[in-house]
């Protein structure tokens, strides 16, 4: 039979015989000729230089009013046959899709990652007399502009010319290892115009491909050199590799366990730094109850990425450092974890490249070294860029050690689709996650894992939200349900505890259940966490001492 070419040559068939490949149908996908070929709602579009994935060009569309600034083509296609539509995307809430096809229509959109290139794709088929469909794509109300690059239509020629094909892309360059462990190494890399991915090589044979410009190898021994090369390719083929670079693992001795293992089932709660008229509390004061206490919060410093925390002295009664720094060592010596959260609802900490990753993990570390912290929270409410925040945190696990505490507290909209920033973080690091504990209020109504629509405050919110989690890849150990510890603690969404022992039955056993049941059951569910430890002293301990035996009891 004829070998198979890389897309742009030919496709081998059964008989010996040869057809034409695949191409990009759509025309101008890189925006490199402003907006030919393309026509924007209300005149929302424009060519920009900055910020592009690739090439000189891109979209920048900006949604005003009832404009969601949609620009579209239509592309000329052949009847009967299946065509890919991706492209790279900037921004929040961005949908590519397609209409016409005589099929059924298509759309996917990315959710809440307003910072870093994120790849959008879908496929579509077109009817039997179909030749002509109008592909899309389009903001979201209310939102910033969002920038779209390298757009593209992939399938049979439709015979409405195409752009010229893509040329190889060239040899990347600036391979780096970092993140040594006695098991894996951290390769890096600078991106490469026009790549649509890389090929990573081990002493010279291929081990993996990735999308990014940086690649996590792993099942290495322990005291051992390799040598790396990295490659990039797209739809023209595969381009020149690097120059090697080398690296070596730690030894096999291992790290030191300093923190205490979080518990099957735990309670998390944080602690606020600040007095906003809820009960002021040391940590010495937190509630025997809470398995974990998230800090909050972190501090944005002027080098980006990079954290630092300041203790609020004056607004805590005069609670000094030093008594800070000896509470959280009595509870951790008490077995619970100390945790720093990073982001809040006004946290600015942006990682949306290599350097602010790694500044990240160094003073995340630091940080832990200096008070005793156990890890760190990730609840940055300006959505997360999946590939830089996966870096920083594997950077931070190589340092820390298999003790590490990471959790995350991302909105009910983060958490919809594993397509969105925090989801595809959370299943980046799952072999290093602890626990999400998605936050269920000041949320409104969202879709639940069996399509329909339920409302914030019911024991099916919790439930049928949850189950988004636990069927798109998270383990039940790495779920927890997050709820104000009174009505005081957020804005909408306070349920009372015994809604939410009521959703860990029917999440754990499959009793209590609303009108939603899960087809099983979770009995692993890690447990549930609340905002805030001192909103739930306020209440006089009645969120903590009602969820936080259910949740240490459950099987």
């Amino acid at each position: 039979m004829t070998a198979v070419l890389a897309a742009g040559g030919l496709t081998a068939l059964a008989t010996g015989t040869a057809q034409a490949a695949d191409v990009n149908v759509a025309r101008n996908g890189g925006f490199e000729s402003g907006l030919a070929n393309w026509s924007c709602s209300g005149g929302s579009g424009a060519s920009v230089s900055s910020p592009v994935f690739a090439g000189a060009g891109a979209l920048k569309a900006a949604p005003a009013g009832q404009d969601n600034a949609r620009c579209s083509q239509t592309v000329t296609v052949k009847p009967n046959s299946t065509y890919t539509l991706s492209t790279q995307v900037q921004g929040s809430y961005v949908y590519l899709g397609a209409t016409g096809t005589g099929t059924q229509d298509v759309s996917t959109w990315t959710p809440g990652s307003g910072a870093g290139w994120q790849k959008l794709s879908t496929t579509f088929t077109t009817g039997p007399s179909t030749t002509q469909v109008t592909v899309y794509t389009h903001g979201w109300y209310g939102q910033p502009a969002y920038f779209v690059d390298e757009f593209s239509v992939f399938g049979p020629d439709g015979g409405g010319g195409t752009d010229p094909g893509p040329s190889v892309p060239g040899a990347p360059t600036g391979a780096a290892v970092s993140g040594q462990t006695s098991d894996g190494l951290t390769l890096s890399w600078g991106a490469v115009s026009g790549a649509g991915g890389y090929h990573v090589y081990q002493d010279g044979v291929r081990v993996k491909t990735v999308s990014a410009a940086s690649a996590q190898i792993t099942g290495l021994a322990a005291s051992t050199s390799y040598s790396f090369q990295v490659s990039a390719y797209n739809a023209a083929g595969e381009g020149p590799k690097s120059a090697p670079v080398t690296g070596t693992t730690t030894g096999g001795g291992g790290n030191p366990n300093p923190n205490p293992a979080v518990p099957k089932h735990a309670l998390t709660g944080y602690w606020q730094n600040f007095n906003n008229g809820a009960t002021v509390q040391k940590i010495s004061d937190v509630s025997s109850q809470y398995d974990i206490i998230a800090v909050s919060f972190a501090d944005a410093t002027t080098t980006p990425g990079a954290i630092a925390f300041n203790l609020d002295s004056a607004g805590l009664g005069g609670y000094t450092v030093a008594q800070f720094k000896a509470d959280i060592a009595a509870k951790k010596a008490a077995g619970k974890s100390v945790i720093l959260s990073i982001g809040g609802e006004k946290g600015t900490i942006s990682v949306n490249d290599s350097a602010s990753a790694t500044n990240l993990a160094n003073s995340a570390y630091a940080l832990m070294q200096e008070y005793g912290f156990s890890g760190i929270d990730i609840d940055l409410e300006n959505g997360l860029n999946p590939t830089y925040m996966t870096q920083a945190l594997r950077a931070l696990s190589s340092k820390a050690g298999s003790s590490l505490v990471i959790t995350m507290a991302p909105q009910t909209i983060d958490m919809q689709s594993t397509q969105g920033g925090y989801f595809k973080t959370a299943l980046n690091i799952k072999d290093i996650l602890t626990v999400v504990n998605m936050q269920y209020y000041n949320s409104g109504s969202m879709n639940g894992c069996d399509g329909k629509v339920y409302s914030q405050g019911s024991v099916d919110f919790l439930t049928a939200l949850a189950c988004i989690q636990l069927e798109g890849g998270l383990d039940p150990s790495q779920v927890g349900i997050g709820v104000p510890a009174s009505p005081s603690g957020a804005g909408s969404g306070y349920v009372s505890p015994t809604v939410v022992n009521n959703a860990l039955d029917c999440l754990t056993s499959g009793v209590n259940c609303g009108s939603f049941k899960p087809s099983k059951t979770y009995p692993g569910l890690r447990g549930a966490m609340t905002w805030s430890t001192n909103w739930d002293a306020k209440a006089g301990g009645a969120w903590s001492n009602s969820v936080g035996p259910k949740v240490h009891a459950l099987p």
